[in-house]
């Protein structure tokens, strides 16, 4: 009978994955609500909670963007309406009647992140920000996602439902880079508009990993009170691109530290056993915690 106690631990290892404690990951290296990196394939090397469902902030721009780009020529020309105007968004702030082009208005909506840039192209696109949310829709079930959700243009927050997860935003990012334009954009640090009216716009991209990693294949920052700090990214490793996702971080500085984290983690998978399957469980937090 005793000989049947190590078949039975030998088997429950198999079975339960959580083994070589002192290489496995801990949950709270990231701090994060969620976190994921994938390899090219989608398998997920490390995850914490990447099915939960959260709030996603600007990082809804990368659909945005893929939807503006099925449905308008970048030289297409947009007004921007008093409504697009109005909507609470950073600097630098869009004027009603500035003319700028499609591709102008994506640079500010992918680089820095203007609420007000999406809702024009929003409207330039289907006539309405609500009309258009419809194909945004239409646009997750083409990528496969299953567990996202979209009630507006720019990712601020709503009283309808508005959500994604981890992994989700992994396979987003991954369709948005085949679009060259938006692979383009989110490669760069810097890019200088002139409207019609001859205003310059000055634009900084808000994906610090640019300035501090030269292998960022391009990436997207979202903040709201809601969503706090997000970031989705590719990064060119000689294993092929990697894909991360962070949402829900405190502090904006830890999406870059985790970032490059589970980059390293991405690279070394070989060396390493990953708990992965206990943190795979879906899970829809409440906002805050």
């Amino acid at each position: 009978m005793k000989r049947i106690y190590p078949i039975i631990y030998f088997i429950a290892c198999l079975l339960f994955i959580p083994i070589v404690p002192a290489l496995a990951i801990s949950q709270k290296i990231i701090q994060a609500k969620a976190a994921i990196v994938t390899d090219s394939s989608g398998t997920i090397i490390y995850g914490k909670f990447p099915n939960s469902k959260l709030a996603p902030a600007s990082t809804v721009k990368l659909v945005t963007a893929m939807v503006v780009i099925d449905n308008l020529y970048p030289w297409t020309t947009v007004i921007i309406s008093e409504n697009a105007a109005k909507v609470h968004s950073i600097q630098p702030r869009l004027h009603p009647d500035d003319e700028m082009t499609v591709s102008d208005l994506l640079h500010v909506a992918l680089m820095k992140s203007v609420n007000s840039a999406a809702v024009a192209l929003a409207e330039a696109t289907t006539g309405s920000e609500q009309s258009f949310v419809t194909l945004m829709n239409l646009k997750a079930k083409e990528i496969g996602v299953k567990n996202t959700l979209f009630s507006n243009a720019s990712g601020l927050p709503t009283k309808g439902r508005q959500y994604t997860t981890a992994n989700d935003l992994t396979l987003i990012l991954k369709k948005a880079l085949t679009y060259p334009l938006i692979r383009e954009i989110l490669k760069k640090k810097e890019y200088l508009i002139k409207t019609s009216a001859g205003r310059e716009i000055f634009l900084e991209n808000s994906d610090n990993l640019l300035w501090q990693i030269d292998n960022v294949i391009g990436g997207k920052t979202g903040y709201t009170g809601t969503a706090r700090n997000c970031f989705v990214c590719a990064i060119d490793t000689e294993k092929g691109p990697l894909y991360t996702a962070v949402l829900g971080a405190r502090l904006r500085s830890s999406l870059w530290s985790s970032t490059i984290l589970l980059e390293e983690i991405g690279k070394n998978s070989d060396a390493v056993f990953f708990p992965v399957k206990p943190l795979s469980l879906a899970l829809t937090l409440p906002d805050g915690v």
